[in-house]
């Protein structure tokens, strides 16, 4: 077992130079613009069904049909018998019918054998109660046993279907999430891994700020993982929280290459190896696999929350699809949406039908943002079990589209046209080059920032998107990007509460200014060091220099709390966080605090570096509208003209089309040139709405 263990943590802190990642763009000829598809779950129905299902879904206007996922009972019935005849039929209805395949390891649900026979396969949660069968996705995946019978089972499929010209890609997993972990097989895992980081139990001791409490260790075999459930939410180890979220994120990553490494042993080069992460993601981390060749993600933008206006809990919630599809793209340069929300589903605090038009727009969007793949879940909404009030895009006698099922039609009929008005080579349009803009992320810092809010006020997911929301409602092209990422093609960076930094990640900053970038850094930014410890000496010292400025004090106010701002007469209000900013002599005080017993302390500054500026943002608004005006300013300052969209719109470009979104309960007027083409919709946007045109 110990041995298995070292084996497998090998493999999560040594990526393999071989079988890697493949070029993704290849797999999407530029000219089809998006390829879509459609989740189908043959085992689910009669056979005598399957070609009348898979004929229809032909006729619908697909592309591809998503398989398997959830079926290894019945491709492996009983525990080393193989039965693929079933799946051998369904795809050679593919191919009869022209489409696709996509197919999927099903290592997210085990069959009933395996979870009986070997309940160690199981995951422990945080009371060291193990998961039982009846679910998906709580297996182990740093256990022996379970990673054997994935291995043989990925392999048996890539053996059959590998080289089947029918198949286009791979799915691996569904959803992975890095579920934590607290068994035997973690357990042991989890301490390989911090021998591996740390070497010796001293370095260990330091980086956890163990003498804190007297929880200094002797030795490694004295860890176990951190456990909230049991010693408290507030007086957990925050540092040894950061490492159990690395641990588990490297250990899905692991398991992610451990099945692509698998697949590429047999498939052709001509299939993709993708996987979909859900759409808000704080678990895993795509950046961590070595071996797919492209990130995907699930969006479901209507779970029951009121979102813009009246018709808004119809409409979803446009973060959804606005960030997964920046922040995926930014894997592999490719990404698309493998499962958009059909309809009503079964899981929210509320289900309502959904404004006719609104899957449709979802779609628009993951296409207008870059997707180059769509995919639904699910063909038919099925007659039984957890998820049968989960709509399809077929209704439930088998046969008549929902109206999810006709947004997907429509899209899909329109694409066909579209991809007959495209021109390859396009370049992005110079008032959009002007605005380009990136922002940094990574969930490194939301674990870290997460696990200490220091306030309710506080959220921790909504802070960088709303940087991302309103440099889009100034019609700026945004990119969500890594620490890795060249900077020198932005106009814009915005770094938004990057808690955990470096001298060399500064440094980089400060280079870019330095050349004439326009950086924009915000409170909660370098205030620790990648271990998650503060510095020893003032708050967010790294970045003193770089932002002009000391960092005096921070307040936070309670809920009901007043805090007011004034910049160039204008006021604004915040309660959530407040930097107290100490300006340098050469740098610009752009806004101040206007109450409280600190009023004419600075809270936004600006100092220039070189050929460029940095402007620090120590304050969290409540409405954005201070951040709005900020950028709005810089833009203006780096020559650039904005735009002034209301929340819920979106303007996106790509190749060579525009696309207007209208996710508010009002109509909108797009302003679009009087020579432009309009291919579809109308200037006025109505609530779900999609406007394309080319100029």
């Amino acid at each position: 077992m110990r041995k298995l263990i070292t084996i497998i943590i090998l493999g999560i802190l040594i990526p393999s130079s071989a079988l890697k990642a493949q070029e993704a763009n290849r797999f999407f000829p530029e000219k089809d613009l998006v390829t879509t598809g459609i989740y189908y779950y043959p085992e689910h129905w009669n056979e005598a069904q399957w070609e009348r299902d898979i004929k229809k879904i032909s006729a619908m206007g697909f592309e591809f049909v998503h398989l398997a996922e959830f079926a290894w009972f019945k491709m492996e019935p009983e525990e080393g018998r193989f039965d693929f005849t079933w799946l051998d039929r369904v795809v050679s209805l593919c191919a009869k019918y022209h489409l696709k395949v996509l197919l999927c390891t099903p290592s997210a649900t085990t069959p009933t054998w395996m979870r009986v026979n070997y309940p160690e396969t199981f995951v422990m949660d945080g009371h060291y109660i193990r998961a039982e069968n009846g679910t998906r996705g709580l297996e182990s995946m740093v256990n022996p046993k379970f990673r054997g019978y994935v291995q043989r089972i990925v392999t048996e499929m890539a053996k059959r279907y590998g080289q089947n010209s029918n198949v286009m890609g791979w799915q691996i997993d569904n959803e992975p999430g890095a579920v934590s972990d607290y068994s035997p097989s973690s357990q042991e895992a989890f301490r390989a891994w911090l021998k591996n980081k740390y070497k010796t139990i001293d370095a260990l001791n330091t980086a956890w700020g163990a003498a804190f409490w007297s929880q200094w260790f002797n030795n490694f075999d004295q860890v176990i993982i951190p456990n909230t459930n049991l010693v408290g939410w507030w007086g957990n180890n925050p540092h040894a929280l950061l490492d159990f979220k690395r641990y588990s994120a490297d250990a899905q990553a692991e398991f992610l290459d451990l099945q692509a490494g698998t697949l590429r042993n047999y498939i052709s080069k001509s299939q993709f190896v993708t996987t979909n992460y859900t759409a808000v993601c704080t678990g895993s981390d795509p950046n961590r696999t070595t071996k797919l060749d492209f990130a995907a993600y699930t969006a479901y933008p209507n779970g029951g929350s009121d979102n813009i206006g009246e018709s808004g809990f119809r409409l979803g919630n446009s973060d959804v699809v606005l960030f997964a599809s920046e922040y995926y793209k930014s894997v592999g340069g490719v990404s698309g949406v493998l499962e958009i929300q059909p309809g009503p589903v079964n899981w929210g605090s509320y289900n309502p039908l959904l404004l006719p038009g609104t899957v449709r727009l979802w779609l628009y969007h993951s296409f207008a943002a870059g997707g180059k793949i769509a995919c639904s879940y699910r063909f038919r909404q099925i007659l039984y079990g957890a998820e049968q009030y989960h709509a399809g895009v077929i209704q439930t006698d088998g046969v008549t589209p929902s109206q999810g099922g006709k947004d997907y039609m429509q899209f899909m009929k329109e694409i066909t046209e579209l991809r007959k008005q495209f021109t390859p080579g396009v370049k992005m349009p110079a008032k959009l080059a002007a605005r380009s803009t990136a922002l940094l992320w990574n969930v490194e810092n939301y674990w870290s920032i997460d696990r200490q809010k220091q306030t309710g006020q506080w959220n921790t997911w909504d802070y960088p998107v709303k940087f991302l929301k309103t440099a889009r409602a100034l019609g700026a092209p945004v990119d969500v990007i890594q620490e890795t990422a060249d900077l020198s093609k932005y106009k814009l960076v915005i770094v938004p509460a990057y808690e955990m930094a470096d001298s060399a990640l500064v440094k980089k900053w400060t280079d870019y200014v330095a050349k004439g970038g326009n950086l924009v850094v915000t409170c909660r930014t370098a205030t620790k060091d990648r271990r998650g410890h503060f510095w020893e000496g003032e708050t967010a010292m790294p970045i003193s220099n770089l932002i002009g400025a000391h960092i005096g004090q921070t307040d936070m106010l309670s809920s009901y709390g007043k805090g007011d701002i004034l910049m160039n007469s204008n006021h604004y209000s915040w309660h959530s966080w407040a930097d107290l900013l100490v300006p340098d002599n050469t740098t610009g005080v752009l806004a101040t605090y206007n109450n409280q017993f600190y009023k004419g302390k600075a809270a936004v500054v600006r100092h220039r570096i070189g050929k460029g500026s940095v402007t620090y943002i120590g304050v969290d608004t409540d409405d954005s509208k201070l951040e709005k005006d900020l950028l709005r300013q810089i833009y203006k300052d780096a020559g650039a003209t904005t735009e002034d969209y209301p929340p819920g719109v979106f303007v996106y470009w790509r190749d060579g089309f525009y696309t207007a979104l209208n996710y508010s309960s009002e109509n909108y007027t797009v302003n679009v040139p009087d020579n432009a083409k309009v291919l579809i919709g109308e200037k006025t946007l109505k609530p779900s709405g999609v406007l394309v045109w080319t100029e």
